[in-house]
């Protein structure tokens, strides 16, 4: 059979002047939001190639006449982003593994498991999002000085580690499983934990990979709890990096925009390389659980 390369919209359709019509406005719009999208990021990308005299003129140049790359080998040696970088990825990393073992293990109780309660358990998640993050700020702060937690990273991997969309994007992915597997895996002599690493993980790719990069994404770009637990500058994040330039006079405004071009790269190459499992998060967020 011949792909519909118009989408929803048939060959047949699109001889009616009405239907390409609709067709071409939908299109250009889509343009029109690509645009709105990229724009941001390569004008962050060619004024920070700007030198500081045409960075500064007004108005501003679209493309550089002048481009220092020097400007690129100074800020990253003389702030020590490379430090900054392997801050994030310690940071990366422990959210990453606290999302899938907390977030994971509570769908898979919800889901499969079904202890007695689940059904309030759920519901009290449910409802946490209705809750502002921010009103969390100040216990949570005050607990963590009793703990001693401050400087650790321990605090945002568990942070993480409690997310109640993510956990309800377990539970949907979970409940398509089949529960006869379930029952097959009990036979075979696996306790529940065992069920969970060894038979509902690994049939969960999908999700895990879908989970793995929102919370790549989301640890990434956080700023508030590591600037408010991470006080050494040895463990400063690129977010809490970037912010502490800009405070005082030492850096120029088109050095500070050098940072924020460093900030956006590890991103955009996780969107270019895993583009498509964004699409599948759409989906599956969408899935009624």
């Amino acid at each position: 059979m011949k792909e519909n390369k118009y989408g929803l919209i048939s060959g047949m359709d699109m001889k009616r002047p009405a239907a390409r019509a609709v067709y071409w406005i939908l299109f250009a719009f889509c343009v029109f939001l690509v645009l709105i999208c990229v724009i941001p990021p390569l004008y962050v990308i060619l004024s920070s190639l700007k030198s500081d005299a045409e960075f500064n003129l007004t108005p501003p140049t679209i493309i550089p006449h002048t481009i220092e790359l020097s400007k690129l080998k100074y800020i990253w040696e003389n702030t020590n982003f490379g430090m900054a970088y392997v801050n994030s990825l310690i940071v990366i990393v422990g959210c990453v593994a606290a999302t899938l073992v907390f977030n994971g293990m509570a769908g898979y109780t919800i889901s499969i498991l079904k202890p007695k309660g689940y059904k309030f358990a759920f519901g009290i998640i449910m409802f946490s999002l209705m809750l502002p993050t921010v009103i969390n700020v100040v216990p949570v702060l005050a607990n963590l000085m009793s703990l001693n937690l401050i400087n650790s990273y321990i605090p945002l991997w568990l942070g993480f580690g409690c997310n109640a969309y993510q956990i309800i994007l377990f539970k949907t992915f979970f409940d398509g499983i089949s529960p006869s597997l379930i029952e097959a895996s009990k036979l075979d002599g696996c306790n529940s934990i065992k069920t969970f690493t060894r038979v509902v993980l690994p049939m969960s790719k999908p999700i895990v990979m879908v989970i793995s990069i929102l919370t790549i994404n989301a640890a990434w770009s956080d700023f508030l709890m590591p600037f408010l637990v991470l006080k050494d500058d040895s463990m400063k994040t690129v977010m809490v990096k970037i912010y502490t330039m800009s405070q005082g006079l030492l850096y120029t405004p088109s050095q500070r925009m050098v940072a924020v071009l460093f900030a956006i790269v590890p991103p955009t190459i996780i969107f270019c390389f895993f583009s498509k499992y964004f699409t599948e998060g759409v989906a599956i967020g969408s899935v009624k659980g």
